[in-house]
């Protein structure tokens, strides 16, 4: 039996890896545990008690902080920002098939802004509002913001998807007596829903997330994000911890329902093929 020596580089990433794991999951382990402090314990450890006494304060009126309602918001402009990131990148990546006059232009400007620091995007989308007379909501400004955050992805994902999508399956479509819309809804369509539901799940997290693009946009309410923040300053209790772990798992659960349907779409498309 032949066994491969492993070089310095393999022992290197092992190392790199196992430090990745420890600076991902560690936090998120430390949050875990302490959410289930008993009712009197604190926001260190050790622990003094176990519960889910904090999970349970989630939902009861808060002295400082509205976790429902701006749940609902980050939710909301998740959702609308899913939406909008899906359909914009599909057609974009339906133009960018063909060349067109500026379309390398057209192209590094829609990218940009991801060179661009967020806090500048920000700062730069509030300022227009404010000096236009128009006041910043998570609904408008903050809706704009994060489209310059999550369209540049959807874009690269749809170019990606496009570059090694065959015309042979569109022009087997046409030769059957297909139109141009029964080829795309009957065709290409099916084919490359994975990869939308992926634009989709990139445009809702990262949106549910986005904390920088926010903090000057966000107007008079907050999104989840910004809720979370301004209560590391005000909240002594694990119920911080507690709505740290419910929005970690929601986030989790969200991105395995959407690796279940690309996964369900991918086997049924093979099945055709």
């Amino acid at each position: 039996m032949n066994h491969e020596k492993r070089g310095l580089e393999f022992y290197l990433l092992a190392i790199f890896f196992v430090v990745f794991v420890l600076f991902l999951y560690g936090p998120l382990s430390a949050i875990l545990i302490l959410s289930f402090q008993g009712p009197d314990g604190g926001l260190t450890f050790p622990m003094n008690g176990v519960s889910t006494h904090w999970f349970f304060n989630l939902f009861e009126k808060q002295a400082v902080g509205d976790f429902g309602a701006s749940f609902r918001r980050s939710f909301s402009l998740g959702l609308m920002v899913m939406v909008v990131t899906v359909v914009v990148s599909l057609l974009a990546g339906l133009a960018f098939r063909r060349r067109f006059r500026g379309s390398t232009a057209l192209f590094y400007a829609t990218v940009a802004s991801l060179v661009v620091p967020s806090i500048i995007v920000s700062l730069g989308i509030g300022v227009v509002f404010q000096e236009g007379g128009l006041k910043p909501a998570w609904y408008s400004s903050a809706f704009g913001a994060h489209l310059t955050w999550t369209l540049p992805f959807g874009v690269l994902i749809m170019f990606a998807v496009f570059n090694r999508f065959s015309p042979a399956y569109e022009e087997a479509a046409r030769d059957l007596g297909a139109s141009s819309w029964q080829t795309f809804r009957h065709v290409v369509l099916p084919m490359i829903a994975p990869s939308l539901i992926g634009v989709g799940l990139f445009g809702f997290t990262l949106s549910y997330d986005e904390f920088a693009r926010t903090l000057m946009t966000s107007g008079t309410y907050n999104t989840l994000p910004l809720e979370i923040y301004g209560m590391t300053t005000n909240v002594t209790t694990p119920v911080l911890y507690a709505l740290g772990t419910v929005t970690t798992v929601f986030s989790f659960t969200i991105i395995l329902i959407a690796l279940g349907i690309m996964t369900m779409l991918s086997r049924r498309q093979a099945k055709i093929n």
